[in-house]
């Protein structure tokens, strides 16, 4: 069953227009990567469909229903979260604080503070702490569970792996099986470009707010890829 859609999607900074007529298809359950080189646009169609960008209303589909022109408040209670670039923890607030506000959305589902705890077991010895004081590992994780707070069914993922150690990106990723085990479906937005395939199904590449290439994450010309990705 398809969950999102997205339909000549155009998003602007201003005057300035960031994505260009972009088609995407998310079909429930799946783990789907966005990639692309620094400025493709890849952020900024994950804010477009989190509704920090303002869009046309048919332009993106949640679930059939045209959400495009809905603010951000009102797309969480649909049932999309953001793990956005940066995590962007609240500094004056603990690390169970900063997951408590992700349940105000009130949405039923599987998660839980104490699902996230057993996911991220670090996190319930750091409860306590403000957030600044957790290693940039440990604050992605509190990101990633105050978007899980919220119930998702679509769960939006910025740049997991920035910044971070290849052990503590390994760790991350390893959760997302349970993640979609709960029927969650993930967009994956990635520079890395192994990690991103790897964890995923299928991928569309964006160059320049333009979609350049989509195909399975098993079954795909590297050297089309190279051409997509560098605007070759």
């Amino acid at each position: 069953m398809t969950l999102l859609q997205t339909h000549n999607l155009s998003a602007f900074y201003g005057d300035f227009q960031a994505l260009f007529g972009v088609d995407v298809t998310i079909e429930q359950g799946e783990t789907v990567a966005v990639i692309g080189a620094n400025g493709a646009g890849k952020t900024t169609f994950l804010r477009t469909v989190a509704g920090a960008l303002a869009a046309a209303p048919e332009a993106v589909l949640f679930d059939g229903k045209p959400i495009g022109n809905m603010t951000p408040h009102e797309i969480v209670r649909l049932g999309i979260a953001m793990v956005p670039e940066g995590r962007r923890l609240f500094p004056s607030l603990s690390v169970e604080e900063n997951l408590l506000l992700g349940s105000h959305s009130e949405r039923r589902g599987p998660w839980s503070l104490q699902r996230v705890y057993e996911l991220f077991p670090r996190l319930r010895e750091l409860r306590r702490l403000p957030a600044p004081s957790l290693s940039g590992g440990q604050q992605q994780m509190a990101a990633v569970g105050r978007a899980l707070m919220s119930n998702p069914r679509l769960l939006l993922c910025d740049e997991l792996s920035l910044g971070l150690a290849p052990v503590v990106i390994r760790d991350i990723y390893a959760c997302l099986g349970a993640i979609t085990a709960e029927g969650t479906t993930v967009v994956l937005v990635e520079q890395d470009i192994n990690r991103a395939l790897d964890a995923s199904s299928r991928f569309y590449c964006l160059q320049e707010g333009h979609l350049a290439l989509t195909a399975p994450t098993k079954d795909f010309d590297r050297a089309a890829l190279t051409a997509a990705y560098f605007g070759l």
